[in-house]
């Protein structure tokens, strides 16, 4: 998770939503990681995990992340979380819930859905209280600089 936070931060000090992303191997080995890119990339679908799922999946050659872990610092969205899904990611692990955007626990919780093929194991509440600072700040000082 230390990975995903760290990619956070740097999304952050880009002016990024701070969201980051880390896909381990079966081995144990970073295959990628990356953090929110949507405002650099004028991209809507530039979510941390859907850029380090897409450079994984490069990186293996293959479009599966069978086996894979993905860490994430914040509850995927519905999109991301149907990307999850359709990648064969074995588990996944995120910090802070999403009451707003989230889509695994909240919102459509799309895994429960009997459409969803694959639902990879669930670990939620990683690092929880450094995900969800990161966003509070974030929020925090553009709310404050917009005065």
């Amino acid at each position: 998770m230390e990975i995903a936070l760290k990619e956070a931060r740097l999304a952050a000090e880009r002016g990024e939503v701070p969201v980051g992303a880390a896909v381990i191997s079966p081995q144990g080995a970073v295959l990628a990681r990356a953090g929110n890119q949507m405002r650099a990339q004028n991209d809507p679908s530039a979510h941390a995990e859907v850029l380090a799922i897409r450079s994984a999946c490069k990186a293996l050659g293959s479009e599966r992340l069978s086996g894979c872990d993905l860490y994430v610092s914040l509850e995927p969205c519905p999109m991301c979380a149907g990307l999850i899904a359709v990648a064969r990611i074995e588990r996944l692990y995120y910090g802070a819930c999403d009451p707003k955007s989230g889509g695994v626990a909240q919102g459509p919780q799309v895994f429960s859905h009997a459409q969803c093929h694959h639902k990879p194991e669930v670990y939620s509440g990683i690092a929880e209280g450094e995900a969800a600072a990161l966003l509070r700040d974030f929020f925090a000082k553009r709310r404050g600089g917009a005065r």
